[in-house]
């Protein structure tokens, strides 16, 4: 974050420092601000008219049962999955919800042909739904397209141009693309057809909130409803990402743009085009979530990196390998795992059916377990159900100083919350009534001797819970003495 407004002052200088030399003394300018008036200056129409004829519209005619969610639909908003993100954001609100079409609709977007027979790259969410697709080049050629396939966790698609002509195209970039590097975004916003706007990258790795496999690029040039799934492009003429979703409190750009990375799209794409059709990832089967600094602390880690393992789907690879809920895991085969999503990203890269080393901590101490991956299920496994009722003849216990009452959960493990005291930390952390606590400082629980037992392992002033709630398993921290 610091780097952001120093390159930009520096810009702004570099502006001045030009405008100024070239009054004063105008076979002097000093070198650096040559560059940088080069840079600020330079024409783009080369650039256009090298990747303009590999440039398409989309036009998408949807099935009669579609609904209109897509980012480009003309009366759309962006993506479901999306909007959870957006919604977070204070002041933000989407004026049009997704409504059912009748008869059928249009949707419009964007994309660009990847090689001379015709397949063409662009999202999963411009066609999801298409009964009949149609792409429009620049000098007005159409053409109907079919879909090859889809890839709903990266947002991906492939088409296929249904002619046997030979189509000019462009390549992936070979180099990642980094914070500062100017960008040419081309598309088709509002349906007005081939528009280029320029800017740059303006931050690497964002979360949105789309899934597991999240990691876009950010950038400033204009991106607006239409433009989803067309490239945005390095001064090359290589295409860097995959233009899909931007954050619009005002139905607008407001130069916050989210592209897919070249190198996400590219091995996406590739399996789309090859065997079935399909994309195929690794699956290692387990509930995962950041190391907080709280629980790093009750967990006695030094430092926050890796990815806590809280819950694991039936008969996942995970479980058959041996994890255990409170593992950390650091490295997937020696590559190191700084977050939850990081280790994400690496087992949805390994192929089914390889065997991975994951390098992890348990109880304090460093192992190393072997797994053999498996196949990631098309739906995400559903998240194990809360315990049975407690049973209405027990007492409810009390979770000395933490706000809590607790009953034994009959038949089962862990104990039940009964109540929560509103002004304590637990309901801070969103604990509810009909929650199960599991684990209390790593150690199982079943009933008030065991938590107290597990309660006098504490030494500091926190505590570790393994909770289960509706929505799945999860490690939570509380402070003692709260309620």
């Amino acid at each position: 974050m610091k780097s952001f407004p120093r390159i930009f002052s520096l810009g702004l200088l570099s502006a001045s420092l030009l405008t100024s030399a070239a009054a004063v003394m105008p076979f002097a300018a000093p070198a650096h601000a040559d560059i940088a008036g080069l840079d600020a200056t330079r024409s783009l129409n080369p650039l256009v008219e090298k990747v303009m004829p590999a440039v398409v519209s989309v036009e998408v005619k949807l099935a009669s049962t579609a609904v209109d969610e897509s980012g480009d639909n003309l009366n759309g908003q962006l993506p479901p999955e999306l909007k959870n993100f957006f919604d977070q954001i204070p002041g933000f609100k989407f004026k049009n919800q997704p409504q059912p079409k009748q008869g059928g609709g249009r949707a419009l977007g964007s994309g660009f042909v990847l090689s001379a027979d015709g397949y063409v790259v662009t999202n999963n969410h411009v066609v999801k739904d298409a009964e009949t697709l149609k792409v429009t080049f620049q000098n007005g050629d159409s053409y109907d397209a079919k879909v090859v396939g889809t890839d709903q966790k990266t947002d991906l698609a492939l088409l296929r141009i249904k002619s046997d002509k030979t189509f000019a195209h462009v390549d992936w970039a070979k180099n990642e693309a980094k914070v500062g590097d100017t960008v040419m975004a081309v598309g088709n916003p509002f349906g007005l057809g081939g528009t280029v706007t320029r800017g740059i990258i303006s931050a690497r790795g964002r979360d949105i909130g789309n899934g597991p496999y999240d990691d876009f690029l950010q950038v400033d040039a204009a991106i607006n409803k239409g433009n989803s799934g067309g490239p945005t492009f390095n001064l090359d003429g290589e295409v860097v990402g995959i233009n899909t979703a931007i954050y619009s409190p005002s139905g607008g750009s407001v130069g916050i743009g989210f592209a897919i990375p070249a190198a996400t799209a590219a091995n996406v794409i590739e399996s789309l085009k090859s065997g079935d059709h399909k994309v195929t990832r690794g699956w290692l089967g387990v509930q995962i979530q950041p190391v907080s600094a709280d629980i790093a602390e009750t967990m006695g880690l030094h430092g926050t990196k890796g990815a806590l393992v809280a819950d694991f789907a039936a008969k996942s690879p995970a479980l058959k390998a041996g994890l255990k809920s409170g593992d950390v895991i650091l490295k997937v085969d020696d590559v190191d795992v700084e977050t939850d999503r990081d280790l994400a990203k690496l087992i949805g890269k390994a192929a089914p059916g390889k065997e991975v080393k994951l390098s992890i901590i348990r109880d304090g101490k460093p192992e190393t377990v072997s797994v053999l991956l498996g196949t990631l299920p098309a739906e995400k496994q559903a998240a194990m159900g809360v315990g049975d009722g407690a049973n209405p003849a027990a007492e409810s216990a009390t979770f000395t100083g933490l706000g809590l009452q607790v009953a034994p959960v009959p038949g089962g493990k862990g104990v039940k919350v009964t109540k929560v005291n509103p002004k304590s930390d637990a309901a801070d952390v969103g604990i509810k009534e009909g929650d199960v606590i599991l684990k209390v400082q790593g150690t199982d629980v079943t009933d008030q001797a065991s938590v107290d037992a597990a309660l006098k392992k504490t030494t500091g002033n926190k505590v570790l819970l393994l909770v289960k709630s509706a929505d799945g398993q999860t490690f939570i921290t509380l402070q003692k003495s709260n309620g």
